[in-house]
């Protein structure tokens, strides 16, 4: 074997390794891409999620807040009126002091 023939059987030998290694990184990258895709769909699945949870959150603090001004509307007016005829007392009081 004459040193060109060496050189070209260590040539095509490197060439099919590189050749096999070249399958064997685009076989790699194939299934890292069916990896991202998943990984992709996967936070598309939670962000809306995400965003149904935040939307249930917001009905329901609004159907609490509604509840509690219609329920305890009269309370508070009730409350209120109280405290008014308290005050108005107090100051009957501090009046008649006078």
């Amino acid at each position: 074997m004459t040193a060109n023939e060496k050189t070209l059987a260590t040539f095509e030998t490197r060439l099919h390794q590189m050749i096999l290694r070249f399958q064997e990184l685009k076989k790699e990258n194939g299934e890292l891409y069916v990896m991202l895709q998943d990984q992709e769909k996967a936070v598309k699945e939670l962000q809306e999620k995400v965003n149904q949870q935040q939307s249930d959150y917001d009905s329901l603090k609004m159907a609490k807040m509604m509840e509690i001004t219609d329920g305890n509307l009269e309370d508070a007016k009730s409350r209120l009126s109280k405290l008014i005829r308290e005050v108005n007392r107090c100051i009957d009081i501090l009046s008649d002091d006078q």
